[in-house]
C-alpha cells in the first residue's frame, strides 16, 4: 500500500488526477440514484483533496464549483435557499482543496530546496558536517571523509567527539539561544594522527531539537606552530574561577557579538568589554577570539 506522505509525490499525478475523476463521477452517480433519501455531497471532498496536490488554483476552484453543483442538484432540501448552499458549498470545498494545495506545495518547496542544499554540500571542496543535538554527524560531504578519514569508511552516525571533542561541548542540551563561533582546535583522525584546523559553526532547532553545522579547514603550517607552542590551551585538569560578568561576556562572544553589542545587551560601556575580554585572555592562556571560544568550550562547557 503506498505510503500518505507519498501520495502526492509527481511520479503519481495520472494516477492519482484519474482515481479523482472516478470518484466523483461514482459519488455523482450514486447520489443521483439514492436521491432523495440519502445525500452524499460531503463525500466530494475526498477526490478534491486528491486532486489538489497537483491542479492550479483556477482548476482546483473549478473542480470545487462542478462538485458543489452535483452536490446541490441531488440534493432532496428545499429549493427556496439552493443558491446560498450552493455558494457556501463551494466555498467550504475550496478552503478545503486550496489548503491541501498550499500544504503540498510547501512540502515540495521544502524537499527540493534541502535538496539543493545536500547536493551544495556534497560538491563543496570545504568540510562541512552537521550534528544532531546528542551530537552525531548527521551529514558529512568527501571533504569531511578525506580530513577525518574514519576507520570504517562513513562519518555519518559516528559521534563527533571521536573527531572533534571540543565541538561537542557547542551543542547545549538545555536549548539555549542560537550560537555562531569560530575556533582553533584539533581534528583527531581515524589512523590516529592528530590535525589543527580552523572551525566555524553555528547551532540552530529544526523540529524542536538542537542541531549544529560546522565548517572545517586545516590550517596552515604557521598556525600548527602557533597551536603547538601552547601546551597550556590543552591542560584541562583545572579551570580558573569566572565572575558572573566574565561569564556573561563569554556567552555573548559565543554568539559571534561584537563588543558594542555586547556592551548593549550586558549595559556596559564598550572599554569595560573590552577589558573583561583582557581577563577571560589572560585567565585563558590566549590572545585571539577563537582561541579563546576553544579553551572555554573545553573547560566551561558545562557553564555555557
Amino acid at each position: 500500500m503506498l505510503p500518505l506522505e507519498k501520495l502526492w509525490d509527481r511520479p503519481n499525478r495520472n494516477p492519482v488526477l484519474l482515481a479523482s475523476t472516478g470518484a466523483i463521477v461514482a459519488i455523482a452517480v450514486i447520489d443521483w440514484w439514492t436521491a432523495p433519501y440519502v445525500s452524499l455531497g460531503f463525500l466530494y471532498l475526498f477526490p478534491i483533496m486528491l486532486a489538489a496536490g497537483f491542479l492550479p488554483r483556477p482548476a482546483i476552484l473549478a473542480v470545487c464549483v462542478l462538485c458543489a453543483v452535483f452536490s446541490e442538484l441531488f440534493s432532496s432540501l428545499d429549493p427556496t435557499g439552493r443558491v446560498f448552499r450552493l455558494i457556501f458549498t463551494t466555498l467550504a470545498f475550496a478552503g478545503c482543496g486550496l489548503f491541501v494545495s498550499e500544504l503540498l506545495r510547501n512540502r515540495r518547496l521544502t524537499a527540493e530546496t534541502q535538496e539543493r542544499l545536500r547536493a551544495l554540500v556534497e560538491t563543496s571542496p570545504a568540510v562541512i558536517v552537521t550534528l544532531d543535538q546528542s551530537g552525531v554527524i548527521e551529514l558529512a560531504n568527501r571533504a569531511a571523509v578525506e580530513l577525518m578519514i574514519p576507520s570504517e569508511g562513513n562519518l555519518i552516525g559516528q559521534p563527533i567527539a571521536t573527531f572533534l571533542p571540543g565541538l561537542q561541548n557547542a551543542l547545549r542540551s538545555n536549548g539555549g539561544p542560537q550560537l555562531r563561533a569560530s575556533m582553533q582546535c584539533q581534528v583527531r583522525r581515524g589512523n590516529g594522527e592528530w590535525s589543527p584546523a580552523d572551525v566555524w559553526f553555528s547551532t540552530y532547532k529544526e523540529h524542536g531539537a538542537q542541531k549544529l553545522t560546522a565548517i572545517i579547514a586545516d590550517v596552515t603550517e604557521e598556525q600548527r606552530d602557533a597551536i603547538a607552542s601552547e601546551p597550556a590551551m590543552l591542560d584541562l585538569a583545572e579551570r580558573p574561577s569566572l565572575n558572573d560578568r566574565q561569564l556573561a561576556v563569554l556567552r555573548l562572544l559565543f554568539e559571534g557579538l561584537p563588543n558594542s553589542e555586547i556592551a548593549s545587551r550586558l549595559e556596559m560601556t564598550p572599554s569595560a568589554v573590552k577589558n573583561t575580554l583582557q581577563q577571560l585572555f589572560s585567565k585563558a592562556g590566549v590572545n585571539k577570539r577563537s582561541q579563546l571560544v576553544r579553551v572555554a568550550l573545553e573547560r566551561y562547557g558545562d557553564l555555557l
